[in-house]
C-alpha cells in the first residue's frame, strides 16, 4: 500500500471531494422514491391537491439539480485524481527504467516494460476513476436503500436476506475465477507488443530476407494467443451481468407478489397500512439496492484486472537495480586524466556459469594514449570496455580510473567522463543537430560543426536539403550505415570526454575516411585516452599499444611490430587479412 500512497497524497483533495460529491447524488437517489410514493398515495386515496402536487414537483426538481451538481463534481474530481495519479506513476516508472542495468531490462523484456508503462497504468487509472465515482455512491445507495426499505416494511425486507447472500456468493465465485485469467491476458499483451516492436524495428531485415510471411505467421500466433486469453477472461465475466439481472428480477418479482398481497389484504380489511405508493417506493428501493450491488461487483470486476496490472507495475518499481551509485561513491570525484587499470578482473554474464566471459584480466592504459583491442568474435572485447563506464560490474577484481575504483564515482560523473560509440550505432527521432547535441546540449554551432567535420560527417550532412535540420527517422533509418557511424562518432567527440571508446565504430566506412577520423582523434583528443576495438588490423596498427584477446583472456600486448614477432594470434589475424586482400 505504501507504494501507491505516494501517488495519492499530492491529490488528496481530489480523492476526498470526488466521493463526497457522489454522496449528494446518493441522497437524491434515496429521497426521490419517497416523493413519488407521496404523489401515488395521494392520487389513489384522493387526497392529492394541486398545491400539494406542485410542492412535490418542486422538491423533485430541486433534488434533481443537486444530484446533477454532485454527479458532475464527482466525475470531475474523479477524473482529475485518476489522470494525475497515472501521470505521476508513469513518470516514476520511466525514471526507474532509465536507471535499469542491461540485466534488469533483460529480466522483463522491452515489450513487457512498454506494456507496463502504458496498458497497465491505464488499467489502474480507469479503476481509480471508477472507484472514486462509486466508492461511496454504491455503498451509500445500498445502505440508504436498505434503511428506507426496512422502514417501509420489515416483512418485505426479508426478500433481501435471501437474494443478496446468494447473489454475493455467485459474483465472488466469478471474480475469483477471473483474476488469474486477467494476469495471463496481460502476459499475452507483452508477447504481442514484443513481436510488433521487433518486426517494425527490423523491417528492413525482414524485407531483405523476404520473411514477411514468417513474420505474419509469428504475429498471428501472438495475436491468437492474446485472443484466446482475452476470451478466456471475458467468458468468465460475461456471466456477471446475467447473474445480477436474474437476482434483480427474482427479488423484484417476490416484492411485487408479497407486496401486492399486503396492499390487497389491507384494502379488504379497511386498514390504513401498506399503500400502493409505498409499494412503488419499496420496488424502487429494491432496484436501488440491487443496482448498487451491481456497481460493487462492477468495481470488483475491474479490480481483478487492475490488481493484475498493479502487481506487474509494482514488480518494476520494486526491482532492485543491479548497477547504481555505491556507498563509496563521492560526488566530487570526476575523471580528470584517463588512466585506466584492470586488476584481476573476472566477469560472467550468468553468475552460475562455469566459464567466465573475462578471466583474470590485468591491464594498464596510460592517459592520453591510443589503445587498440583486437581478437576473434565473442572473445570479450566489448564486455571489457563496458566495465569502464560500469555498464556491467566485475564479479571479481577491480577497474580503476585515475587510481580510483569506478565505484568511487557517481554513475553520472563516471559516464560524463567516458564517451562511447557502441557497436550498434543508435540515432533517435529528431534532427541531426538534436542528435549531435546529445554529446553537449550547450555546445556552440561552431563546436558542433567542428565535431562533425572531425568525424567526416559535415560534408554529407550539408549535402542534405535540410542540412543539420534534416529529420532522422527512428533509429536513423534514412541514413546509411557509414553515415550513421560518423554521426555517432561526432556526437561522442562533441562530449570532449577524457576517455573515448570506439567499439568497431568505423567498420562501415572506407579506409581513407577511417584514416582521416583517426588523424582527427590524434590531433583534437591528444589529451584523451582513446580505446579502439576493431576487426581490421589497419584500424589499430598505429596505436600506442595493441591488446590481443582470445577466449576472455589477454594473450598479448605491445605495438604492431612487437606483436608480429611475439604473438601467434596476432600473426594469424594479420596473415588472414593480408591473404584475404590478395585473394580479392
Amino acid at each position: 500500500m505504501k507504494t501507491w500512497v505516494k501517488y495519492i497524497k499530492p491529490y488528496t483533495l481530489y480523492f476526498i471531494l470526488g466521493p463526497l460529491c457522489m454522496i449528494v447524488e446518493v441522497l437524491g437517489e434515496v429521497l426521490m422514491p419517497l416523493y413519488l410514493a407521496e404523489v401515488i398515495t395521494g392520487a389513489v386515496e384522493g387526497t392529492l391537491t394541486t398545491q400539494g402536487s406542485l410542492l412535490v414537483m418542486l422538491k423533485m426538481i430541486g433534488t434533481a439539480i443537486f444530484m446533477m451538481i454532485g454527479g458532475v463534481g464527482g466525475s470531475y474530481f474523479g477524473a482529475k485524481a485518476s489522470v494525475n495519479f497515472a501521470a505521476d506513476l508513469r513518470a516514476d516508472l520511466f525514471r526507474k527504467v532509465q536507471g535499469y542495468s542491461f540485466a534488469n531490462i533483460d529480466r522483463f523484456s522491452t515489450g513487457s516494460l512498454v506494456t507496463r508503462l502504458t496498458n497497465d497504468v491505464t488499467q489502474m487509472q480507469n479503476f481509480i476513476n471508477m472507484v472514486l465515482r462509486m466508492m461511496l455512491r454504491a455503498p451509500g445507495m445500498l445502505i440508504g436503500g436498505v434503511i428506507m426499505a426496512v422502514r417501509l416494511s420489515r416483512s418485505l425486507s426479508l426478500v433481501f436476506a435471501i437474494t443478496m447472500p446468494l447473489m454475493i456468493l455467485a459474483i465472488t465465485f466469478i471474480i475469483v475465477r477471473g483474476l488469474p485469467r486477467f494476469s495471463k491476458m496481460q502476459t499475452k499483451v507483452d508477447n504481442l507488443n514484443s513481436t510488433v516492436q521487433e518486426n517494425i524495428t527490423n523491417v528492413r531485415v525482414v524485407k531483405s530476407f523476404t520473411r514477411e510471411g514468417y513474420e505474419t505467421k509469428k504475429f498471428a500466433k501472438a495475436n491468437g494467443e492474446l485472443k484466446e486469453a482475452g476470451m478466456s477472461a471475458m467468458k468468465n465475466m460475461i456471466f456477471m451481468q446475467p447473474v445480477q439481472t436474474l437476482f434483480m428480477y427474482i427479488a423484484t418479482g417476490l416484492v411485487i407478489w408479497f407486496g401486492s398481497q399486503l396492499v390487497i389484504n389491507n384494502f379488504d380489511a379497511g386498514i390504513k397500512g401498506f399503500s400502493v405508493g409505498e409499494l412503488s417506493a419499496f420496488i424502487n428501493y429494491v432496484t436501488q439496492i440491487l443496482f448498487s450491488l451491481m456497481m460493487v461487483t462492477m468495481m470488483l470486476m475491474f479490480s481483478s484486472r487492475a490488481f493484475a496490472s498493479a502487481k506487474r507495475i509494482s514488480a518494476v518499481i520494486t526491482e532492485d537495480i543491479d548497477i547504481k551509485d555505491s556507498e563509496m561513491a563521492d560526488v566530487n570525484n570526476t575523471v580528470t586524466n584517463g588512466l585506466i587499470e584492470f586488476r584481476n578482473v573476472t566477469y560472467r554474464y550468468y553468475k552460475n556459469s562455469a566459464e567466465p566471459v573475462l578471466d583474470n584480466i590485468n591491464l594498464t592504459i596510460q592517459p592520453g594514449s591510443t589503445v587498440g583491442i583486437i581478437g576473434s568474435t565473442g572473445c570479450g572485447k566489448t564486455t571489457l570496455v563496458s566495465l569502464i563506464p560500469r555498464l556491467y560490474d566485475t564479479d571479481e577484481g577491480q577497474v580503476l580510473i585515475d587510481g580510483k575504483d569506478v565505484k568511487e564515482y557517481t554513475l553520472f560523473n563516471l559516464r560524463e567522463g567516458v564517451g562511447m560509440v557502441l557497436q550498434k550505432n543508435v540515432l533517435f527521432s529528431g534532427t541531426i543537430e538534436e542528435n549531435l547535441r546529445w554529446g553537449d546540449e550547450n555546445a556552440t554551432d561552431e563546436e558542433l560543426f567542428a565535431a562533425a567535420e572531425s568525424a567526416q560527417a559535415d560534408k554529407f550532412v550539408r549535402n542534405f536539403t535540410g542540412g543539420y535540420q534534416t529529420v532522422l527517422g527512428q533509429g536513423g533509418v534514412n541514413v546509411s550505415g557509414g553515415q550513421k557511424q560518423r554521426l555517432c562518432i561526432a556526437r561522442a567527440l562533441l562530449k570532449k570526454p577524457k576517455i573515448i571508446i570506439l567499439d568497431d565504430s568505423t567498420s562501415a566506412v572506407d579506409t581513407a575516411t577511417e584514416a582521416q577520423i583517426r588523424r582527427a582523434f590524434r590531433e583534437e583528443l591528444a589529451n584523451s585516452t582513446k580505446i579502439i576495438i576493431a576487426q581490421r588490423i589497419s584500424s589499430v596498427k598505429d596505436a600506442d599499444m595493441i591488446v590481443v584477446m582470445d577466449d576472455g583472456k589477454i594473450t598479448g600486448t605491445g605495438t604492431h611490430d612487437s606483436l608480429m614477432q611475439s604473438n601467434v594470434e596476432y600473426q594469424e589475424i594479420y596473415t588472414s587479412q593480408i591473404s584475404g586482400k590478395e585473394g580479392a
